[in-house]
């Protein structure tokens, strides 16, 4: 079984709307600041003048409504991973009800060259520990 990176997140009043509930926005910033631990996988000091990635893409779908003043936690794994690019794919809960996902595409980038490159042998064995099978229907 995989293990999930996990971090929490305490919902601020600014992130609810007029309907009293969390503003669909706040969750791609979860979401990111969530996949913090696979970042440090390629680069363990987050040094933004050697960063190895890029976002290609990224899908949230949500279930159920989420509101101020109990926190939300993100279960993030790994469900796609190929030569030079993987998936992350995101779990957002409260009170223990998963209240969202999210599926973000992300690429191992060389910005000298502006092409994608391999994913070193080392990040991918530790992204595998994080792999979750995930049905997209």
């Amino acid at each position: 079984m995989s293990t999930p990176m996990e971090m929490t997140f305490d919902v601020r009043f600014y992130e609810t709307d007029a309907l009293a509930h969390v503003s669909n926005t706040a969750l791609v910033g979860w979401f990111e600041a969530a996949r913090e631990p696979v970042f440090r996988m390629f680069n363990p000091t987050l040094d933004l003048q050697n960063w190895p990635l890029i976002l290609a893409s990224y899908k949230v779908d949500f279930l159920a409504q989420i509101f101020y003043g109990k926190p939300v936690t993100v279960k993030s794994f790994v469900s796609r991973l190929g030569s030079s690019s993987f998936d992350v794919y995101q779990e957002l809960w409260q009170n223990d009800i998963m209240c969202a996902t999210g599926v973000t595409t992300m690429v191992h980038f060389d910005y000298e060259t502006q092409r994608s490159s391999p994913i070193p042998d080392d990040v991918k064995l530790q992204l595998e520990a994080h792999k979750k099978e995930i049905d997209n229907d």
